[in-house]
């Protein structure tokens, strides 16, 4: 047999649960929620094999040739002569009432079959909840039989579809769905905000750890990473409260630490010290790998449509900094003109010709953003925008925010399962991360952008946290810290979507826009929309 060919039970019940959640599960998705940290407590002790006796089976492996299953029954009692009692151990808040769902049902009589088919007569099969104990019996008989053999082959089939089913729509089921967060079900339904429930699980646990001092050197503790230079502790954080890892400069991580941080799925980036990224680490297990070959295939043929979207979202969010924070009202509103100009764009040089109008507008206002004292000398010596090789304090600044928000797409894009080089509007032929170039190009301004002029408007960066190395200008390791905690405060900062109406972090808000990119690379959303701020 195939791998697709052997199912677990547990994906079969996904599907009677929900179709698209069980397809999400066979590309690799994985989520967690308070329910299943709950069911996995309630099996501790039932999947523990020692804990078996004689006439009592625990976390018993069972299987089906003939229907390709695989699987275990959490206990399986001999009843005399009449054959197994099987029963299935699951946790339900006590507020509710320990009623038994269609898909543990349909879980519960799959078990059967397979042991049916092993040699064994079943004389009874039940769920016992373990909040109220409380023991529900399931009828085991042909015609129940039957339906859960129906049930397999729907399983199969999706299985093996090579989209996704579409999401449910306005179900109670979405509410408690681990899966919420992945799937977007109401966002993808109900694409233009319209009914949207607040229901997208919230931001991952954890936080992102930058290691900024050079020399430093990471490694793993006692559960705790711990950087350290020079015998002394620079800092200690608990490991279960990390959940990426971004490192900065000539630093050493050890292979445990690595190893460690893979394991659990998540991605590591290695910046330059001038905050440019220069390559990442990500888990083998990333999910949704048949969705990266069409991915592949669009960036081949091009998707104007995307890149559109992604460009005017742009546009629009330099207009809303600009007339916020700035003083050039003209140029808000040549860039409004332009924002209004990239639907009529036919090919990708149009779209690139009139974003380059728009930089230019932009950055020429950009000055009148910077106040007082500070944001003078920042000015000063202000040439212009310059990328790679910064000569002034200004361009170093937000080159380097930029690597922190491009880490961030990457990231984000690598949680779908996405390739961050596959892109729709920068080119992926000059062997550069194209799809988190094109994901972060919507949250230059409100992210990036905004953080370096808040940092100066407020002192919070100095002229004096600059050095000047071979012509170019660099920022300190004190700029860096303050920079960089300045953006992680940002990213974490809640604000109301702009499109769907709940409250989400900047940093979740990135990757709903990656798995908005999905959705269209896999055919569950018709167009792409961009983000934009008021």
């Amino acid at each position: 047999m195939t791998e697709l060919d052997v199912m677990p039970i547990s994906l079969v019940a996904h599907t009677v649960f929900c179709p698209r959640r069980a397809w999400l599960e066979v590309q690799g998705e994985e989520a967690d929620s308070l329910a299943i940290t709950a069911g996995t407590l309630a099996h501790a002790r039932v999947d523990d094999t020692t804990e078996s006796r004689p006439g009592t089976e625990r976390a018993m492996l069972i299987h089906s040739n003939q229907y390709g299953l695989s699987g275990r029954c959490d206990v399986v009692d001999a009843v005399g002569e009449h054959g197994l009692s099987i029963i299935e151990y699951k946790s339900t808040p006590v507020r509710r009432r320990p009623e038994i769902t269609e898909s543990q049902r349909i879980q519960v009589l799959a078990q059967a079959l397979c042991l049916k088919e092993m040699g064994y007569d079943i004389a009874d099969a039940s769920v016992y909840f373990v909040n109220h104990h409380k023991q529900v019996s399931i009828a085991v008989n042909p015609s129940s039989l039957q339906e859960c053999s129906e049930w397999i082959h729907r399983a199969r089939a999706v299985a093996r579809g090579l989209t996704a089913p579409e999401p449910l729509l306005d179900d109670a089921r979405c509410t408690g769905c681990s899966h919420a967060a992945v799937c977007l079900p109401d966002e993808n339904c109900h694409p233009d905000g319209e009914g949207v429930r607040s229901i997208s699980a919230a931001d991952p646990h954890g936080s992102i750890l930058h290691i900024l001092t050079p020399g430093a050197r990471a490694c793993l503790r006692e559960g705790r990473v711990v950087v350290q230079k020079n015998g002394e502790v620079l800092a200690s954080h608990p490991l279960e409260q990390v959940c990426g890892l971004v490192v900065h400069g000539n630093i050493d991580l050890t292979s445990a630490l690595i190893r460690e941080l893979l394991w659990r799925g998540h991605t590591i980036v290695w910046c330059s010290g001038r905050g440019r990224v220069v390559g990442w680490a990500t888990s083998a297990r990333s999910p949704n790998g048949q969705i990266r070959v069409h991915q592949h295939v669009m960036s081949e043929l091009g998707c104007l449509p995307v890149a559109q979207k992604m460009i005017q979202a742009k546009i629009s969010n330099q207009a809303t900094l600009l007339r916020r924070n700035g003083e050039h009202t003209d140029a808000v509103a040549v860039l409004r003109g332009l924002g209004r100009q990239v639907n009529s764009t036919g090919c990708l040089p149009e779209l690139f010709a009139l974003e380059g109008r728009a930089a230019q507008t932009y950055f020429g206002a950009f000055p009148t953003m910077l106040k007082g004292s500070t944001g003078r000398a920042f000015v000063d010596s202000w040439p212009g925008r310059e990328g790679r090789g910064a000569t002034d304090p200004l361009n170093a600044a937000l080159n380097f925010g930029y690597g922190l928000l491009l880490a961030d797409c990457i990231r984000a894009l690598v949680a779908c399962g996405l390739d961050p080089h596959g892109g729709f509007l920068h080119s992926p032929n000059r062997n550069k991360p194209a799809l988190a170039l094109d994901l972060m190009e919507e949250f230059r301004s409100p992210l990036a952008d905004s953080v370096i002029v808040t940092c100066i408007n407020t002192g919070a960066l100095k002229i004096d946290m600059f050095s000047r190395t071979l012509g170019d200008s660099r920022l300190t390791t004190p700029g860096k810290v303050a920079l960089t905690s300045a953006y992680e405060r940002r990213a974490t900062t809640t604000i109301v979507h702009p499109v769907f109406g709940y409250s989400v972090s900047w940093r979740r808000a990135i990757e709903v826009q990656a798995r908005i990119i999905l959705g269209v690379i896999d055919g569950t959303r018709s167009e792409y929309r961009g983000m934009t701020t008021r």
